[in-house]
């Protein structure tokens, strides 16, 4: 049964360790994301964002896939399904459909009208039980067409945002979102600390965690980041994967054309790619 990032996410900032958002882009993505938290006995959410969603044949269909393998695959361990970056109408949509958590990103309102929107999403998610995820100033790189410069977020703004009650925050400071340029600065660990103290206890969220080296991801983690979204690096391992056996010349050989046998190597890539992830964030075990 899917349930809310909230407990969690409160489990992971005390522990000192951050729950995994790995993307879900089709049947396959989900299959191996929620078997590779279910081997390694790790909570995990699954992220989708608008255009997935578009992809996956709407929200409804992705309700349906995920609640079917989490009986049919006997996954046991805590599982979210999240909107990720939802507009307004979106984030109605997926609450509408079933998910078990939805992020509003209102980072690219007003901070007035951010918050006001906030409001009306908390009141309905709280009415159903859902976890919250709300952001203050854009996340750099491009997601959906949302374009910002590793922005770094203010702390002001975030206390005004968290204080209206949401479950947990993302908050810009210099995180990209797909693969950082050469000239990147590294993540701002004075900004981390200050949106901290001036948050309180709200979980933290870090986007755009492909290609952010490890000792940061770490230091961030100590600093009250308890959720790390990935996406692109396990895009990257799945399509290496699927590129060598069809360069290899795997799909003329016998029946190696069969989708399941062509997507096979993606599938283990992802696997492995999320166990990685799910060990460096700490999560392992935590179930």
């Amino acid at each position: 049964m899917l349930v809310s990032a909230k407990d969690m996410l409160n489990k992971a900032r005390d522990g000192k360790y951050a729950v995994g958002q790995f993307n879900i882009n089709n049947l396959e993505w989900t299959k191996a994301v929620l078997l590779a938290a279910q081997e390694n006995n790790s909570p995990v959410i699954l992220g989708v964002s608008e255009g997935a969603g578009k992809y996956m044949g709407g929200y409804k269909t992705i309700v349906g896939m995920v609640n079917g393998m989490l009986e049919e695959l006997k996954i046991t361990v805590p599982v979210a399904l999240h909107l990720d970056h939802g507009s307004y109408e979106g984030a109605l949509q997926v609450i509408e459909a079933g998910f078990s958590s939805v992020m509003f990103d209102g980072s690219h309102y007003s901070i007035d009208e951010n918050i006001q929107k906030t409001k009306e999403i908390i009141k309905i998610a709280e009415e159903k039980g859902l976890s919250l995820e709300a952001e203050v100033g854009s996340i750099g790189g491009e997601e959906d067409g949302v374009v910002g410069n590793g922005e770094i977020a203010d702390a002001a703004e975030c206390k005004l945002i968290a204080d209206l009650g949401v479950t947990m925050l993302a908050a810009g400071i210099g995180n990209i979102h797909g693969k950082y340029p050469e000239n990147w600065k590294g993540l701002d660990f004075s900004a981390l600390a200050a949106i901290k103290d001036a948050t309180g206890d709200v979980p933290l969220v870090l986007h755009g965690g492909t290609g952010i080296p490890e000792d940061m991801i770490k230091q961030a983690i100590s600093l009250g980041v308890a959720k790390i979204n990935v996406n692109t690096e396990c895009q990257l391992s799945f399509a290496e994967a699927t590129r060598k056996y069809i360069e290899s010349g795997k799909d003329l050989q016998g029946k190696g054309f069969d989708p399941r046998k062509l997507l096979a190597p993606g599938f283990e890539a992802i696997k492995a790619t999320v166990k990685e992830k799910m060990e460096l964030f700490g999560s392992i075990n935590q179930a």
